[in-house]
């Protein structure tokens, strides 16, 4: 199976692991991240248009030193999926999506007619985070409502495949009990956070079971408890 993101930081906490836990799991994921940091679909947009080589190539977790254009990873293989996002900070604001996000898939659908579109649902800030007041959210719920709504809104206008449930994710391990799931107040940890991401997207991927998942390898360590927490916690999301 093979992943592509068109995407940003949020993407490659999404992806860190993904490639690893697979492979443990006995899945074979190829995963390929399109990065430029804090990256919005806007700026997508318009390096779509002239074919801008601007993109960081990250492939199975891990950085390259390879410059790409978004036509020039849709065409170097044949994708399974294809996901699209918009920047964390602008997720909750729906008149930052369209008419950008509309034209990205009708792009990817160009070149890659028969993959499936998904979006990737981003998360809220941290509660207390200064991030989070600058954007005059009351709490991190607040937020999180305001994304899924967006996230909800795109994914009938361009028709998508799914939503990868993170940001519903990453609360609920909150509203169980995890301490910490952000590494700034806004990206993921690097321990639990990534993980919750991984597995969310694993089985948003393969609908395979997560529930007796052991993955260790980490950047740093989960313990016990946190991979109990995460791991019911994406099981939740998924109806």
């Amino acid at each position: 199976m093979k992943i592509l993101s068109i995407g940003n930081s949020f993407s490659q906490d999404a992806q860190r692991y993904l490639h690893r836990l697979a492979k443990q799991d006995g899945t074979e994921l190829k995963t390929v991240n399109l990065y430029i940091g804090g990256c919005p679909l806007q700026k997508h947009y318009l390096n779509m248009l002239d074919d801008n080589a601007a993109y960081d190539f990250e492939f199975n977790g891990e950085k390259t030193d390879i410059k790409v254009s978004i036509r020039q990873a849709l065409v170097s293989d044949s994708w399974d999926f294809i996901t699209l996002q918009q920047a964390s900070h602008f997720s909750g604001k729906y008149e930052t999506y369209s008419p950008y996000i509309e034209a990205l898939a009708a792009y990817v659908r160009k070149y890659c007619p028969h993959t499936k579109i998904l979006i990737h649902q981003t998360w809220a800030y941290e509660d207390g985070s200064e991030k989070l007041g600058n954007l005059e959210y009351a709490s991190a719920k607040e937020m999180l409502s305001a994304v899924c709504d967006c996230y909800s809104k795109a994914a009938q206008n361009i028709n998508s495949y799914g939503i990868i449930p993170c940001g519903e994710a990453m609360m609920m391990a909150l509203d169980m009990g995890i301490e910490k799931i952000h590494r700034d107040t806004f990206h993921a940890s690097l321990g639990a956070g990534r993980y919750l991401l991984a597995l969310c997207w694993y089985k948003a991927l393969t609908k395979k079971d997560i529930t007796g998942n052991s993955f260790n390898d980490f950047d740093m360590p989960v313990t016990e408890q946190e991979r109990d927490i995460v791991i019911k916690a994406v099981n939740s999301v998924f109806r």
